[in-house]
Order: C-alpha cells, then sequence, then structure tokens
C-alpha cells in the first residue's frame, strides 16, 4: 500500500514507458545510420535522453533523443569535421543550452517565427527525404542537398536495371506503405507502434528470402562510445565549426521548446517549465556529447505516444530509457538483423511529416508573407546549408516585423482658399520614406500647410530629416513656412 501511495500511476507510466520504448528504437536507430555515424549511438542518445534529461525538471511528459528533424545536419558536421568532433560539437551545444536555460533565456525562442521554425523542418524534410532514396536503393549519396535532388532521375533510372538497387527500393517502398496503412488497422494491432512493426517484417521477410540487401553493421555498445579529447576541443577556434554549433544550439533549442508547447495541447497537466526545460535539454546534451553520441532533442512522435499511452509523470520517459539501455546491453546483435533499406523507409516517412504541405497552403491564403518565409528557408536550406538557410529566415521574419509594424498614414484634415492642415500617423520609419515623401509632395504648394505629428508613435532621424528639408523646399516657392507642430507622445530617433 506504501508503494502504490508513493507511486500512484506507475501502472501507467510503465505501460507507457514500453510503447514509447517500441516508438524510440527504431527511430533511434534509423536517424543514427542516416546521420553517417554507428547505430549504437543513437541509442547511446535516446538512452541519456530517457536517464539524465528524463529526471530533470522541466516539461514532464515530452521525451527526448535523436530526432530526425538534426539528421542532415549531423551528417554535415561528420563529413567536415570527423565523428571525433561530434562530440565536442554536441557538448559545446549542450553547455550553451544550459547557460541559456540558467540566464531564463528559454522563454524568448517562443518569439522565434513559426514560418521559421516551419520552413527549417520541410527544408530538413526535403533533404532527408531525399538523400535516403539513395540508401532505399543501396547506392552512395551525393554530398549536397541539391545534388541529391537533381540525382533522383539518374537514381532512379539506373534503379531499374539493377536487381539489387530494385530489391532494395522494393524493401524501403513496402515500409513506407506499412508505416501509412498501420493507422487503418484494427486498435488491437495498432497498439505496437507502425514504425516498429514495419521494421520488425522487413527484418523477417529479409531472413526468409535470403533477399540481397545491406544490414545495419554492428559495433558493440561500449565499442561505439568515443569519449572526445581535450586536443579535439581546440577546434573550437575555427569559425566554421563554431558556426556548427550555433546552428546545433539553435534548432536543438527551438524544436524541444516548441514540441514542449505542442505537448501542453496534449494533456491538463503540469505546464512547462521553459527556462528549466532548456537546461534538461542542456544536461542530456553535455552528457551526450561526452559520450561521443548524437544531438538529442525533445521529439514530438515520441512525446505524443507517451501522452496517448496515459502516461501521468515522468517516470514513463524515464522507463524507456531503462528499457532502451537493456536492449542495446542484452541483444546488441539484434541491431545487425535490420535491413537497411527499412530504416530509410521509416526516415522518408519521417521526413515527409516534417514539410508542413496543408499549413503552407491555409497560410498563403491567410498570410501570403509567412509562407514566402517559410518557402524561402526551406529552399536556403537545401541549396546552401542549414546554419545558412535559418538565417535567412530569421533575417527575413525580422524585416517583415519591421515593414509590418512601420504602417504610416497622411490625411488632410482641412483645407480651404488659406490653409492646408494635414496629419501624419502611425510609425515613421526609413522604411516607408518613400511612401511619406510622395504623400507630402502631393500636398497643395500655393498654401501654407500645418502638418500634425501627434499621431506618430516613432519617428526616426532619416524621417525627421526628410521633413525637414520637405518643409524647406516648401518654404522657398514663397508661401508661409511649414508648421510642424507634435506631442512629447512622439518618440524621435536623435
Amino acid at each position: 500500500m506504501d508503494r502504490v501511495a508513493k507511486f500512484p500511476h506507475l501502472r501507467q507510466d510503465f505501460a507507457a514507458s514500453l510503447v514509447v520504448f517500441l516508438v524510440a528504437l527504431p527511430l533511434c536507430v534509423g536517424v543514427a545510420v542516416a546521420s553517417g555515424v554507428p547505430a549504437e549511438l543513437g541509442l547511446i542518445t535516446g538512452i541519456v535522453g530517457g536517464l539524465v534529461t528524463g529526471l530533470m525538471r522541466g516539461s514532464s511528459l515530452q521525451v527526448s533523443g535523436p530526432a530526425a528533424g538534426l539528421t542532415v545536419l549531423v551528417f554535415e558536421a561528420v563529413q567536415s569535421f570527423g565523428l571525433a568532433a561530434l562530440g565536442v560539437i554536441v557538448v559545446t551545444a549542450g553547455l550553451l543550452q544550459l547557460a541559456m536555460g540558467a540566464l531564463r533565456l528559454g522563454r524568448w525562442f517562443r518569439a522565434i517565427s513559426v514560418s521559421v521554425v516551419e520552413g527549417m523542418l520541410a527544408g530538413i524534410g526535403l533533404v532527408l527525404i531525399a538523400g535516403q532514396l539513395y540508401a532505399a536503393a543501396g547506392v552512395e549519396a551525393p554530398l549536397t542537398g541539391t545534388g541529391k535532388i537533381a540525382g533522383i532521375p539518374d537514381l532512379l533510372a539506373g534503379a531499374v536495371s539493377s536487381t539489387a538497387a530494385l530489391t532494395s527500393l522494393a524493401v524501403g517502398a513496402s515500409t513506407i506503405a506499412l508505416v501509412v496503412l498501420w493507422n487503418r488497422m484494427p486498435k488491437r494491432v495498432r497498439a505496437v507502434p507502425g514504425a516498429l512493426a514495419a521494421v520488425v517484417l522487413a527484418t523477417l521477410a529479409t531472413l526468409a528470402f535470403g533477399l540481397p540487401v545491406a544490414t545495419v553493421q554492428v559495433e558493440g555498445l561500449v565499442d561505439a562510445v568515443q569519449i572526445p579529447a581535450l586536443s579535439e576541443f581546440g577546434g573550437l577556434a575555427d569559425v566554421s565549426l563554431l558556426g556548427t554549433v550555433a546552428a546545433f544550439t539553435l534548432i536543438a533549442s527551438a524544436e524541444s521548446l516548441f514540441s514542449a508547447a505542442a505537448v501542453d495541447r496534449l494533456h491538463d497537466g503540469p505546464r512547462t517549465q521553459y527556462d528549466k526545460e532548456l537546461m534538461a535539454q542542456g544536461a542530456g546534451n553535455t552528457v551526450s556529447g561526452f559520450l561521443g553520441a548524437l544531438p538529442m532533442t525533445a521529439v514530438i512522435v515520441r512525446s505524443s505516444a507517451n501522452v496517448r499511452a496515459g502516461a501521468r509523470t515522468k517516470a514513463s520517459r524515464v522507463l524507456h530509457g531503462v528499457w532502451l539501455l537493456l536492449f542495446a546491453a542484452l541483444l546488441p546483435s539484434a541491431l545487425g538483423l535490420i535491413p537497411l533499406p527499412a530504416l530509410a523507409g521509416i526516415l522518408i516517412h519521417a521526413g515527409w511529416k516534417l514539410i508542413p504541405v496543408r499549413a503552407l497552403v491555409a497560410l498563403w491564403r491567410s498570410h501570403r508573407g509567412e509562407a514566402v518565409i517559410l518557402v524561402v528557408t526551406a529552399v536556403a536550406i537545401v541549396t546552401v546549408n542549414m546554419f545558412e538557410g535559418v538565417l535567412t529566415g530569421l533575417a527575413l521574419s525580422v524585416a517583415k516585423a519591421a515593414w509590418d509594424a512601420s504602417h504610416i498614414k497622411l490625411e488632410v484634415v482641412d483645407s480651404d482658399a488659406d490653409r492646408v492642415r494635414a496629419r501624419l500617423s502611425g510609425n515613421a520609419t526609413f522604411l516607408r520614406l518613400p511612401k511619406i515623401l510622395d504623400s507630402l509632395e502631393a500636398l497643395p504648394t500655393d498654401r501654407p500647410i500645418a502638418l500634425d505629428l501627434s499621431g506618430l508613435h516613432h519617428l526616426d532621424h532619416a524621417c525627421r530629416t526628410a521633413l525637414e528639408n520637405w518643409a524647406e523646399r516648401h518654404s522657398s516657392s514663397g508661401t508661409e513656412p511649414v508648421r510642424l507642430t507634435r506631442t512629447e507622445a512622439v518618440t524621435a530617433a536623435r
């Protein structure tokens, strides 16, 4: 009775932890393989996400681990700096997250434009899908995003003449079809996650028919751990590596905190404490980095599965880490049976879910500017790289906000034969200076003008100078000088 009183939700959390474990297992392995690192490193990140991040305060029901959203960035980092540098990058990103959480900056990530985040995920999804098509065919993929997409026609044409490639693609396509159709199965069958069922069935089919497809390479949990040497931290002097660290930090933090907001809408329990959640993610990434493993974020797929399975406390996510640890320690050889095309199929499906097709259509109808930001961010990520793509999206978002905020209106209040009275209202910034000057120069030049500025909320230096110059030009025509009146409510830039 005492144990029941102390852990009143143990039964619900235990059951939910098994569901989350079954959802996380194929994704941990698939993300690692797609990132170009040993499969065990994905499991290590999942274990740390459960046992370290899971124990900390922040968001009680969201689950952390390796995420498809960071796959492309990790792959690029490993290709550019080597696997040994991955631990340094992840550790540094984790320490930055800890610092930002301690400085109470977590809540500010909620101010990032949703269009930028969705554009980022869409760009990642496009590159992920393109890259995993090559993996599904058993062919090495080009290194660049544009190269991956441009090479798809040649990939498919070449696969037609290769029995091995066709077989591999068939396994991947069958995996995708099963995951998509799994939601239409009876409720009792759907108790097993679709991704796990698809991978298990693909593995059994490969073994039963002796299909010539590549399988996961197994190194062993202990052998996969690569603690970064102190000398590796000297790489932080490289500006490009620091840019990668910044991208890891920004993207992992934003994805985790946006996930937390989404998970909060799924349950009625305690709300997320964003600064503490950011510190929890930072602690997890720091430990994961010291083990040479993948970066982690909160993952909405696992988190929503956790909530739907009836989890009530953070015990469910901690237990899911325990099950991952037991699997990696007791059944590592089982990983070597998993066909790579099946994992590619799982990630292609995950990549498709990252692309907000319906949201983009709705956004285009209601807020076209935001839709443009989303598309440009995605295209920039595909054509350039992750970090610069996100910066492009953020810059566009700031520019749009500045443009929207700088509304200005000129109205003629009264006009007679002796005088014209006009009023400027809104925000007079350099962004709207052409419109302001066009409106002022359209006023009559044969009569004195009284221009009331009391409706301005902001008057920057460029506009102040332009108004003074316009007043001088109007006065030079022989009329009475322009009178500019304003109240103290106007904030004038000096």
